[in-house]
């Protein structure tokens, strides 16, 4: 198989041109069944009628796990909120329009967000075993919600094409606590601009009636899980004063 050029490399995998569709090649590091894994995540949201890209097939590329899917032309609004930062507002609302969207579907069949955290809270190293007992104790009595989650939602995973957005890259998708899915965003935009992530809270907040409050108890949680993903570009010290934060306040 002759790939194009990269189109994008990730933490997860890099992304290939491939005639008209796109491939996406993943690292070595993951598990052997990663790309069927996400595969079938991703067809299962296109099948409950939400806009992401088809999933043409799940091979293997030198050795590599990979999955062929259709191409979708458009920018992201992540890289058009950099050309013009002045449409930030613009781009988060619409944003949080189709979070919306998302937050209203239920795929039973998907992992549970409670699941998850609590396997990647476990697996955070810099926190200390009480800090860990706390938070899986406060996780699994803070919510039983099993709505669809996409879990790694920001602006440079929508693409705005002729048609509207089309959303990507649902690795990370569960079904669980919506509130914690928005923290997740806000965490991530967080690290870039505090503007950014206080403007698209008060708009997610705003548009769906929640109370902002809500949103921050899942905040030790969720920084606890990231502190597992050990991503280059997070700084773990700021996780863990989210993490302390909320211990000093109970």
């Amino acid at each position: 198989m002759k790939l194009g050029s990269p189109i994008a490399i990730g933490n997860t995998a890099i992304l290939y041109s491939y005639g008209e569709y796109v491939c996406k090649v993943f690292h070595d590091h993951h598990s052997k069944d990663e790309a069927a894994r996400e595969a079938n995540k991703q067809h299962q949201v296109y099948e409950a009628g939400l806009p992401v890209p088809k999933i043409i097939d799940v091979t293997q590329i030198d050795g590599k796990q990979a999955i062929i899917m259709e191409r979708v032309k458009g920018k992201t609004l992540g890289s058009l909120l950099l050309e013009d930062k002045s449409r930030a507002q613009d781009y988060l609302s619409l944003s949080v329009d189709v979070q919306l969207q998302i937050h209203e579907k239920k795929i039973p069949s998907f992992e549970r967000m409670i699941e998850k955290l609590e396997h990647q809270i476990l697996r955070a190293a810099q926190v200390d075993t009480q800090q860990k007992k706390q938070l899986v104790d406060t996780l699994k009595s803070i919510s039983n919600d099993e709505y669809l989650c996409h879990g790694d939602y920001h602006l440079f995973n929508l693409l705005l094409t002729d048609h509207g957005i089309t959303i990507i890259d649902w690795v990370d998708a569960s079904i669980g606590d919506r509130m914690a899915d928005v923290y997740r965003t806000h965490l991530l935009y967080s690290q870039i601009s505090h503007e950014i992530a206080e403007l698209y809270v008060h708009l997610y907040c705003q548009k769906r009636g929640c109370d902002k409050a809500e949103l921050f108890k899942w905040a030790p949680i969720v920084a606890a899980a990231r502190l597992s993903e050990n991503v280059s570009t997070e700084n773990p010290e700021r996780l863990l004063r989210i993490v302390k934060k909320a211990s000093e306040e109970k």
